[in-house]
């Protein structure tokens, strides 16, 4: 038999008894906090004030600060701020912080801090919430500036310079938004490699506060340089942001074809983040294929097919669909119809120049079979002001799509024809061109000649010829011969 089956022999036939340190009194009272804090989060839905008070009374049954007192703080203050009881959320958020150098880790109190400020963040409904998050704001700096905390120092600074960029201070916003920048640099003034993702949330933050206050100069400038950021995995949500910024830019400076690529970046990463800005950018998008006059339907590509028939954007694809259709009547029917479009200040700051554009396609379509016309009759057919209609006509005269004149004493539109001088050009050239035939050939050249006469003409010369030389020989035999006498000296020489 083995050493391993005596081993085993002697424990079946001996028991053995195991000694526990005496700590019931330290087990019950955690397994007391314990209770305390799930009933506590039991009533949380039923009866809230009495959950604050059950989660309240967690840190005065522990001996030293723990997790349990951590958790019940951060119940009771989420509880508190929910039913706008501000003041006290933000005294128990102060004692909240002192939890964190020692009763819990770092990652977790790092981590359950911005999830309390996020949660904040997303309640503000009120300008009592905000001054209560902007002091949540200030505590967690003064409280992690002493722990050394960096990452969180930034997240929190972001959050604050987004609240000072929402309340349009823009003053506070520039200085709180130098300071984030000097955080997230070098020594030399370039930017730190390591912290390229704050650093594009930085630059996010402050593109948009260029677009609001309409700074193209440093907003084209600033857009550029964080698109050249390439140490970063920034959210989707940021990225979609600048490129939401940049498209707005490229549109105020009418570069159309520059803010459909951003605006469709734009909305891939709202799309990708799940943000619901992206049904507003895919909106932009639209107005920008209008504004191109592009006949590309912008349903065609993968990542914007699955919003086709979305009924958020259904009066913009209507629009679209009118407008390259060229139907006036129902482009004008669809923007009557759905007001709330131009809602959004910037689609109504540029959906005018696509009316423009609409009408002016009307105009010169309805014109395009008559030669006079009067301006009211344009109007009542178009459904639009007598005004707006001599505005577009000279328009079209000065920009040469149309060849007439505006009489503005009987109101009317006179289209000079141009098929009798096209006429009358063509036969000046028919006979210049003939001209110039006449004289190559008949001047400059032998002329046209018939092949048979041509050949009678030759052999008629042909026989000239020999009958000259037939005349001569005929004279000369009936020449008298010279007698005698009257030979002369040539006539003797030969």
């Amino acid at each position: 038999m083995s050493d391993d089956e005596d081993f085993m022999q002697e424990s079946d036939d001996e028991q053995y008894d195991f000694e526990y340190e005496e700590d019931d009194d330290e087990d019950s009272g955690d397994v007391d906090i314990e209770n305390k804090y799930y009933n506590a989060k039991q009533m949380k839905a039923s009866d809230p004030e009495d959950a604050i008070a059950e989660f309240l009374g967690i840190p005065a049954l522990e001996s030293e600060k723990s997790e349990w007192g951590f958790k019940g703080l951060k119940q009771a203050i989420k509880l508190e701020y929910k039913l706008k009881k501000y003041d006290e959320a933000a005294e128990h958020y102060a004692e909240l912080l002192t939890y964190v150098k020692s009763a819990v880790t770092r990652n977790y109190s790092e981590k359950s801090i911005n999830n309390m400020l996020d949660h904040i963040e997303k309640g503000a409904d009120g300008p009592e919430a905000i001054l209560c998050m902007e002091k949540f704001y200030s505590l967690t700096l003064q409280s992690f500036q002493s722990t050394n905390n960096e990452r969180l120092w930034l997240k929190t600074n972001l959050k604050l310079a987004k609240l000072l960029l929402d309340r349009k201070d823009y003053a506070a916003m520039r200085t709180k938004v130098h300071e984030l920048h000097a955080a997230c640099q070098l020594p030399d003034g370039s930017d730190d490699p390591s912290k390229g993702t704050y650093a594009l949330e930085i630059y996010a933050l402050e593109i948009q506060m260029l677009a609001e206050t309409k700074n193209n100069k440093l907003l084209k400038a600033l857009y550029q340089r964080a698109l050249k950021v390439k140490s970063a995995v920034p959210h989707p949500r940021i990225m979609g942001i600048i490129r939401e910024c940049g498209g707005k830019m490229h549109m105020s400076e009418e570069n159309w074809k520059e803010a459909q690529g951003d605006f469709f970046e734009s909305f891939r990463n709202y799309d990708e983040a799940g943000s619901l800005q992206r049904i507003q950018v895919l909106k932009y998008l639209l107005l920008t294929t209008m504004l191109m006059k592009s006949d590309i339907n912008p349903f065609d590509s993968q990542e914007t097919k699955p919003y086709k028939n979305d009924a958020r954007i259904s009066a913009m694809t209507e629009l679209v669909d009118a407008y390259q259709r060229d139907d006036v009547h129902g482009y004008e029917k669809v923007l009557q119809q759905n007001q709330d479009i131009l809602a959004d200040p910037f689609i109504a700051e540029n959906i005018d120049e696509v009316t423009r554009n609409m009408r002016t396609k009307g105009v010169v379509k309805l014109i395009a079979p008559y030669t006079r016309m009067k301006l009211e009759w344009i109007a009542r057919q178009l459904k639009i002001s007598e005004p707006e209609v001599e505005d577009i006509l000279g328009f079209l005269i000065v920009d040469g799509k149309i060849n007439g004149m505006i009489n503005q004493q009987n109101g009317t539109l006179e289209i000079t024809s141009n098929a009798d001088a096209e006429r009358i050009a063509a036969l000046q050239s028919l006979t210049a061109s003939i001209s110039d035939l006449f004289t190559a050939v008949f001047n400059d050249g032998e002329g046209y000649r018939n092949m048979d006469q041509s050949a009678v003409e030759d052999q008629g010369l042909d026989m000239t010829g020999l009958a000259r030389s037939a005349g001569l020989s005929s004279r000369g035999a009936n020449r008298r011969k010279p007698r005698l006498g009257e030979m002369r000296a040539g006539d003797l020489a030969v």
